[in-house]
């Protein structure tokens, strides 16, 4: 059986931006915003894999890409008012992107099937 590595880099993320939101201070709402699309990410693609069909899936996989879009938006918030660091905010966006063009990349799939 092959990794589903969309799904693990999306738990990634959920696990990466919870555990920084735990040791930054920022304000609560930025905090609550950012955890709450970052852990979509990941529950949205965790439940397309059990999608009713592939309309489904689609719908989630397009959910998952808009927050993973806003989860980048927090992170450079969180970069200009200086409560994350530049090397934090890149290892965050490079994950987000590559999540971003995965969900991409399986949407124009999904889309082509159907």
């Amino acid at each position: 059986m092959s990794k589903n590595y969309l799904l693990i880099y999306s738990e990634q993320l959920a696990t990466d931006i919870e555990l920084l939101c735990q040791n930054i201070k920022a304000p609560s709402n930025t905090l609550f915003q950012i955890r709450k699309s970052s852990s979509s990410v990941f529950a949205n693609i965790r439940e397309a894999n059990y999608g009713q069909s592939r309309a489904d899936m689609l719908s989630k996989f397009e959910i998952a890409l808009k927050e993973c879009s806003e989860t980048e938006g927090w992170l450079q918030l969180l970069l200009n008012t200086k409560a994350i660091d530049e090397d934090i905010f890149k290892k965050n966006r490079n994950l987000c992107g590559r999540i971003r063009r995965m969900l991409i990349a399986s949407c124009k799939t999904l889309k082509e099937k159907a």
